[in-house]
């Protein structure tokens, strides 16, 4: 009976899981996806320079600062933003799946994960400790 109950978890701890992904690749999707239809509209019959390399603006290099782009209604904003999006959202399964482990007590799997979240955190936000 309890094994019957802890698969029972499993098994929808695993479509949450999967639901997590979903919803968060469509999300990512449809922000950059907005974001660059809005920037091909206003941009879309600009010639592009390339001859000088121009580093990504300021506000584009943290995530406040895609924030504040982003309400302040800028195209490029919602595409990076976007992309924030897409980025936190395996990272937000990796913690998911980290209290899923802490309520099942596993902790073999509570040390695995712990140890790819911190490594995940470190890699986002390490360049700025």
């Amino acid at each position: 009976m309890a094994k019957s109950r802890h698969s029972n978890f499993e098994r929808r701890f695993e479509q949450f899981l999967g639901n997590l992904l979903r919803v968060g690749v469509i999300l990512a999707t449809t922000l950059v996806l907005v974001g660059g239809i809005l920037y091909l509209i206003r941009h879309g019959n600009e010639a592009p320079n390339y001859q000088f390399f121009r580093g990504e603006l300021p506000e584009f290099r943290s995530p406040s600062g895609v924030v504040t782009s982003v309400e302040s209604g800028r195209r490029r904003g919602i595409i990076q933003f976007g992309l924030l999006v897409l980025i936190a959202t395996p990272v937000v399964r990796v913690a998911c799946s980290l209290l899923a482990y802490v309520r099942q007590r596993d902790f073999t799997y509570i040390i695995v994960t712990l140890i790819v979240l911190l490594g995940l955190l470190y890699s986002l936000i390490g360049g700025y400790l």
